[in-house]
């Protein structure tokens, strides 16, 4: 049984009360109040703009010093000698740590391998004199100013026995590969003979696709703030899984979960690495040595060399079809990397287990594995990449048979998950392309490549599906506290990493007591809230949402006892009862209604407090939960030049309810400025010589700037899914999948010349 199994099995075992599928979203969700589906902005906002939104690398606290890494030069070995004591005499150094005089720690509980664990591999950290990867930290200095921890971090020298290492995909690829997981289940698909069928298909499109590493660099810098109080742990942390973080730590200390506290109040963007890394590790044993706190603060070359993110992938997409377009064979296979210590596979195939009907399916991930830094969860992990493989073949075969890519596409929409064979909660993406294709005027497009011209400049327009599952997990909870001032908070350890999950989740909490937005504060990335919730899988506000559903209903069965006989709620069932204009109604009768000040009042309470936690969802046993989007692109290729330049792109998108349009649509518009990063220009560039990466900073990883970006078309359906509790699915990572193939399909379209290996840079259109 796999992990995200058995911890569904248990959470449907503790809630036998979960979400029946076949219902319809929560009617205390409708907009009776008219919070949600509203364009608020970002209440955030305001304390971003003056500079009083504290970060990790921003809290005050006495006595502070300042941490410096000093990372290992080769890929695999061991420290011979290490020589620290110039840093150790240098100014205002407090502590050099090495694997000499680490306190003892435990290994780390790489993500995956509990439902808990946070941390990005499985090693024991600074433990022995083992090197794994060019990049790892073999020393950590503590001076009383950055600087000095900076200077003295630069005196280290580090001699190595070097051992011969993994460092080439292609070569890891000729000496083997071995089947891939993803969250404890295998990746690897089998549905009728595809293979017999592709062979015998009369339209076929068989190619290889590749995608290069990716480095995560969001604007802040992975930061932490910690301090030691006896055997209990606070951390400052820029952190999407606080909760995990800390049972992490706690583990890799030999303390309980409870003497670690983690806070992480504000995030400046995660995209996936904002979990649990050596630094924090690290910096959490040099302030036990040391008995200060410690701050530590990656450089941007340091979030490269300690911090993972996208493996490569070599991906074949084989397509077999009739004449008419319909799929007999889908054949999605390749391989991705992974290193010897962390969990974590590419899952290049998960969009393509649902997107279209085939008589036929063989999909499957092999991995190999590389003495890099662990590769980790980034953007839309397996659906950014695999949907450039797959939907590149898709615009192939719309080419090789003479027909229009949309309509291609909509002629293999399945009318069930054509491998699980589930019903759709709610699909709609045919709408999507529709709307799409006419407000981009699709119907300019010309078939034949190199078909519109502007002076040196091909013009090609392309377009690709897009999709994102729908998630849920275990652990959403939370306690609403509703004072006798008509005043309400709501808490629950969730994380705004910058997507509007404050702003959001306090639109619905405002609608469903009846409140104001300004009579609701929202408390969130503390542990020392309930739930356990991590912001990844775009699932957050699925399962904060969940939590704050099952709050909501014990309060009111509470409120309901509390107003007694000679209230005019008295006699009314829970489910009969929602909050309507600060204070408790009738569903069917807005007469019957008492406010919360009057309950309380009479109550002699001044404040009730409940809290609950949302069961697991049945729902995602019965249907088969995703968010889709058509993707559309314009492409400029500059025919002496090769330059590219994207002049024009839309996105129209079917994501169930739209909680926040303006937060979405900033989701929506990112998401798709990564994706365009992802198509024309990262990537890790790894010398296979040294295992080192060899461009770690923002002037030689390059990512789209404000020239980069056309301004950029939303739209979506808003048509809620009577399968999820708020009718939404999740808005923060489609965006960035599908892109990768729209641009390269409008490039191919543009100039006649199709590319298979991302990025698609001047030199492969020369």
């Amino acid at each position: 049984m796999s992990i995200v199994q058995a911890a569904l099995k248990k959470a449907i075992a503790l809630a036998p009360d979960s979400w029946i599928p076949g219902g319809s979203p929560d009617p205390l969700i409708r907009e009776r109040h008219g919070h949600v589906g509203q364009p608020v902005s970002r209440i955030d906002g305001p304390l971003k703009v003056a500079g009083k939104a504290r970060f990790a690398a921003e809290f005050p606290i006495e006595g502070l010093t300042y941490a410096a890494l000093h990372y290992s030069s080769v890929a695999k070995g061991r420290i011979v000698e290490i020589r620290t004591s110039e840093a150790e005499q240098a100014p205002g150094v407090v502590l050099v740590m090495t694997h000499r005089n680490a306190p003892s720690l435990a290994k780390a509980p790489a993500f995956g391998t509990n439902p808990k664990a946070a941390g990005g591999d499985d090693l024991a950290i600074m433990q022995d004199d083992r090197i794994h990867w060019n990049g790892q930290a073999v020393a950590l200095v503590l001076a009383e100013t950055q600087e000095q921890a900076d200077h003295a971090q630069s005196l280290i020298r580090v001699d190595y026995e070097v051992d011969a290492a993994s460092t080439s995909f292609e070569q890891a690829i000729a000496d083997g590969t071995e089947p891939g997981q993803f969250m404890g289940e295998p990746l690897k698909l089998r549905i009728g003979d595809a293979d017999a069928l592709f062979a015998t298909a009369p339209a076929k499109v068989d190619a290889t696709y590749r995608t290069p590493g990716h480095n995560h660099n969001p604007i802040e810098l992975h930061a932490a703030t910690l301090a030691w109080s006896g055997d209990e742990l606070r951390v400052h942390d820029a952190s999407q899984a606080v909760t995990h973080a800390a049972w992490t730590l706690s583990q890799i200390f030999g303390i309980k979960e409870e003497q670690v506290h983690v806070t992480s109040p504000f995030v400046g963007g995660g995209f996936g690495s904002k979990t649990l890394w050596h630094h924090q590790i690290l910096g959490a044993a040099a302030a036990r040595l040391a008995k200060r706190p410690v701050r530590i603060v990656l450089s941007r070359e340091g979030v490269f060399r300690t911090v993972g993110g996208r493996a490569p992938t070599e991906q074949r997409v084989a397509l077999g079809a009739r004449r008419d377009g319909t799929f007999d064979a889908i054949i999605h296979t390749g391989v991705t990397a992974m290193t010897p210590h962390n969990a974590m596979t590419e899952p290049f195939i998960i969009a393509t287990r649902s997107l279209y009907a085939a008589k036929s399916f063989r999909l499957e991930v092999d991995t190999v594995k590389l003495n890099t830094v662990a590769n980790t969860f980034m953007r839309a992990p397996g659906e950014a990449v695999g949907t450039f493989a797959l939907e590149s073949a898709i615009d192939e075969l719309a080419a090789e048979i003479g027909m229009d890519p949309i309509e291609l596409r909509i002629r293999n929409e399945p009318e069930r998950d054509p491998t699980q064979g589930l019903p759709f909660s709610q699909r709609g993406i045919v709408a999507a392309w529709r709307a799409g294709a006419e407000r981009f005027e699709w119907y300019k497009r010309q078939q034949r490549p190199r078909s519109v011209r502007d002076g040196d400049w091909l013009v090609g327009l392309g377009c690709a599906t897009a999709t994102y599952p729908y998630y849920r997990m275990p652990g959403g909870a939370a306690r609403i506290t509703v004072t006798r001032d008509g005043r309400a908070i709501v808490a629950v350890a969730a994380h705004e990493m910058g997507m509007g999950t404050a702003t959001a989740q306090t639109q619905v909490i405002a609608d469903r007591l009846g409140l104001s937005m300004d009579q609701v504060k929202f408390h969130y990335g503390d542990t020392s809230l309930p739930g356990i919730v991590l912001a990844g899988g775009s699932q957050q506000t699925a399962s904060v949402g969940a939590g704050v559903v099952a709050a909501h209903r014990a309060l009111v069965a509470e409120m309901l006892k509390l107003a007694g006989n000679d209230s005019p709620l008295a006699g009314l069932h829970p489910s009969e009862v929602g909050g309507f204009d600060g204070g408790l109604c009738a569903l069917d009768d807005h007469d019957r209604r008492e406010s919360y000040a009057s309950i309380l009042a009479r109550a002699q309470r001044t404040e009730i407090s409940v809290e609950a936690e949302a069961s697991m969802p049945l729902e995602m046993q019965h249907w088969s939960m995703h968010s889709h989007a058509a993707m559309f692109c314009e492409a400029r290729v500059n025919e002496v030049t090769g330059e590219v330049r994207i002049s024009r792109f839309l996105g129209s998108f079917d994501c169930g309810r739209i909680l926040n349009p303006k937060t979405a649509a900033s989701q929506f518009r990112g998401g798709i400025i990564m994706g365009l990063g992802l198509a024309l220009m990262e990537e890790t560039q790894l010398d296979e010589r040294t295992g080192r990466i060899m461009n770690p900073s923002l002037a030689e990883y390059h990512v789209p700037v404000h020239l980069d970006v056309p301004a950029i078309d939303v739209i979506w359906t808003d048509e809620a899914d009577p399968r999820t509790p708020m009718g939404a699915r999740g808005v923060g990572e489609i965006g960035i999948t599908g892109v990768g193939a729209a641009v390269a399909n409008a490039v191919f379209n543009a100039t006649g010349k199709r590319v298979r290996d991302l990025p698609i840079t001047l030199d492969k259109l020369l």
